[in-house]
């Protein structure tokens, strides 16, 4: 598999809060999508999860499916349970014929609840990681014995946030446990996304790219904004996040770190799609992440 390039369809209708962008139909989402150059989509809230259903409202734009969003709760649970608990994923992502599981811990993320701040994000003791690390190692050797390619997504108001979270998390896990490396929330999270994707490069198995606004970001922190008050923005302001080459993120560093790359680049750069109208930000997305890719070398 080449590289091909992806959306979610977050810019279009948010998963956290379900009423930003919720009148727009999917079948929009999908249309614009096409138009914008994207070939795949990640699962969103407006998708079938029915595998027959969810081929026929793809099929009519040319779309992959490439994989979705699970959340786990590894701090509460065992692998085994865990595993039983996502069949109907797993079964979904089986009949699609994609292999990226995308997963999180969410049993105390704070990113879906706007009355919460940043800083109240969650942190796990040194002396944890080790036993969540063999839980999630566990939980990703019954994922690949099924071909599915547990992608770990850090996320802003989680337990894997900052450069130390991450780099204590893939210590703790083993092999099974891959990357998602998304540059926005690395960004944000005070990581270098190149230097992320030159430390794990054998383990990156799956790439989002946003862009970020870094004044934004500094005004949320100041103003110990929530995550979504974050990436909407306050009042007529757009948002912490934008798509690749409207920020700061150096991506052709980013992708010259990883060589040989095979998969998907994901444009997942979730706004107040009132305020950011999806199609012209997809359209621009798609623009600069090709001219990048074929900067660093990546085809």
């Amino acid at each position: 598999m080449t590289i091909r390039i992806g959306a979610n369809p977050i810019g279009w209708s948010n998963d956290d809060m379900l009423e930003i962008g919720g009148e727009t139909p999917l079948e929009t989402c999908l249309a614009e999508a096409r138009e914008a150059g994207f070939v795949g989509m990640e699962l969103g809230n407006k998708f079938p999860r029915e595998a027959g259903a969810l081929k026929a409202a793809l099929a009519p734009f040319g779309m992959a499916c490439i994989g979705g969003w699970h959340s786990v709760e590894l701090l509460k649970r065992d692998a085994k349970e865990e595993f039983r608990l996502a069949k109907a994923h797993r079964d979904l992502l089986r009949a699609m014929g994609t292999s990226v599981f995308i997963v999180a811990e969410t049993s105390n993320a704070i990113h879906g609840d706007r009355s919460k701040p940043l800083s109240q994000r969650p942190t796990m003791a040194a002396g944890d990681w080790a036993a969540y690390g063999a839980r999630m190692t566990d939980f990703a050797a019954m994922l690949a014995d099924e071909g599915l390619i547990l992608c770990y997504h850090h996320h802003m108001g989680t337990i894997v946030e900052t450069r130390e979270d991450i780099a204590r998390f893939m210590d703790a896990c083993g092999k099974p446990v891959n990357l998602l490396l998304d540059t926005g929330h690395a960004t944000w999270g005070g990581s270098d996304p190149a230097e992320l994707a030159r430390s794990y490069r054998p383990r990156i198995t799956h790439v989002h790219c946003k862009d970020v606004r870094p004044a934004v970001i500094a005004e949320a922190k100041a103003g110990n904004w929530s995550f979504l008050d974050s990436i909407l923005g306050k009042g007529d302001a757009l948002g912490t996040y934008t798509v690749p080459g409207d920020g700061a993120v150096d991506y052709v560093a980013v992708f010259k770190e990883l060589p040989g790359y095979s998969g998907w680049v994901v444009v997942e750069a979730e706004q107040d799609p009132k305020k950011a109208n999806p199609l012209a930000y997809a359209k621009k997305g798609v623009a600069n992440l090709k001219r990048f890719l074929a900067e660093a070398g990546l085809k």
